[in-house]
């Protein structure tokens, strides 16, 4: 599956595996050789495809605590195409930067918004607090877990994206007290909830 395209809902093509990891080896490479080693998650349709899941990807986020982090990245990006400048958008309460490396569009940002879940993917502790490991060339990435990611698509009504989360949370195993946290945080109905629960454990050979 590493060099086959998908097909976006809006008739673009979907980032492949090699794009994605090309797009951050490179990026930490950079930062390497600044000496720096600043704090952060994947997440985003990245971060699933990243874990196994075959679904369309636009680009790749990266989510940082501080807003010096983001201008870290920014310094070991500089020889790129700066997209978008580093700088605070208070609609959504980060300070977000983006840059196109080999192709792909890498989004560094903070999300400076408070909540006492750890049920979601980009605010408070759940991003740093759950997430697997996964090797990246030379590097192992933190990424944030599926968990949490099918909660924001479930909220979001993307059934292109949060299908193929399910599918394959119901083979591979998920948390299901983390999903259940994720998916309240995120205000999904009970009714919804149950359904999403019923696909995924009447299919799941384990949970882990």
């Amino acid at each position: 599956m590493i060099g086959t395209l998908i097909v976006m809902g809006t008739g673009e093509a979907s980032l492949r595996l090699v794009d994605v990891t090309s797009a951050l080896e490179t990026t930490l490479t950079a930062l390497r050789v600044m000496g720096a080693d600043p704090k952060y998650r994947v997440g985003g349709t990245g971060a699933a495809l990243l874990q196994g899941v075959h679904l369309p990807v636009g680009d790749v986020d990266l989510l940082v605590a501080r807003r010096e982090d983001v201008d870290t990245f920014a310094a070991a990006l500089s020889s790129f195409p700066c997209l978008y400048a580093a700088s605070w958008i208070p609609e959504s309460s980060q300070y977000f930067t983006r840059y196109e490396v080999n192709g792909v569009h890498l989004e560094i940002s903070t999300v400076e918004q408070e909540t006492d879940s750890d049920g979601m993917e980009c605010i408070g502790r759940g991003p740093w607090q759950h997430y697997v490991l996964i090797t990246c060339g030379s590097y192992r990435v933190p990424v944030v877990r599926l968990e949490l990611r099918l909660a924001t698509e479930l909220l979001r009504d993307r059934s292109d994206r949060y299908e193929p989360l399910i599918d394959h949370m119901a083979t591979q195993g998920f948390d299901a007290d983390l999903l259940h946290r994720a998916m309240t945080a995120r205000g999904l109905s009970m009714e919804r909830q149950r359904l999403v629960n019923d696909r995924l454990t009447h299919s799941s050979h384990r949970s882990r």
